[in-house]
């Protein structure tokens, strides 16, 4: 499996040019539709796994957030810093989230994840990764597409036949809320966002190291 070739291809239409406005913390698809940056309360520094164009990431760090985007990458990672070079208090980094977890010994007031990488990762080793990158007091939210029941777990995505597909693992929300509290959370909140006019629903989730 070779994540960072796969998402080298995402949204690939637009690698340069103009950068596209910040866009403000959402965890749904539909603009406006859903909770929105209170979930992550007024953090000082922010971890994003799967920061993508960064647009989101722009948006806090023009808020006053320090933030750091993880992304694995490269052609993701290089739009972004080109994007948004002269934003202050943010930083891209090109590596794989779990490997980027793992390595470092930072910790930030929050992580999030939206319909990035927390989707496409295994829980059970990204969960505690990320409980362990949170200052005390902090939190982890993240989403993700509400998906049948039949595609629970890991399922592979791919974006076209040529190339090799990704995991992507899909849960419901009492999963995902005892998956959260097995990786040392000491409370989650798990629910799923209908979508506007019966479009497709979202699942957010909210862990907390402390009560």
């Amino acid at each position: 499996m070779n994540r960072a070739a796969y998402w080298d291809l995402y949204k690939p239409s637009s690698p340069h040019g103009t950068p596209p406005d910040p866009l403000p913390v959402g965890w749904t698809p539909y603009t406006g539709h859903g909770p929105g940056v209170e979930l992550l309360a007024e953090p000082r520094t922010a971890l994003e796994l799967g920061s993508g164009e960064g647009r989101e990431a722009a948006w806090l760090a023009r808020s006053g957030v320090r933030v750091t985007g993880v992304d694995v990458s490269p052609v993701q990672v290089a739009r972004a810093r080109r994007w948004w070079a002269g934003v202050g208090g943010l930083d891209f980094v090109g590596e794989d989230v779990e490997t980027y977890a793992a390595r470092t010994d930072r910790v930030w007031d929050v992580v999030y994840s939206i319909w990035g990488a927390a989707w496409f990762c295994d829980p059970a080793s990204l969960f505690p990764l990320v409980r362990r990158r949170l200052a005390p007091g902090g939190r982890f939210v993240f989403s993700h597409g509400e998906t049948a029941p039949e595609l629970y777990g890991p399922e592979i995505l791919r974006h076209r036949a040529d190339v090799a597909g990704v995991p992507r693992w899909c849960y419901p929300p009492q999963e995902w809320g005892a998956r959260l509290k097995a990786a040392g959370f000491a409370s989650a909140e798990v629910e799923v966002v209908p979508g506007p006019e019966g479009g497709r629903g979202t699942v957010v989730g909210v862990g907390w190291t402390g009560p």
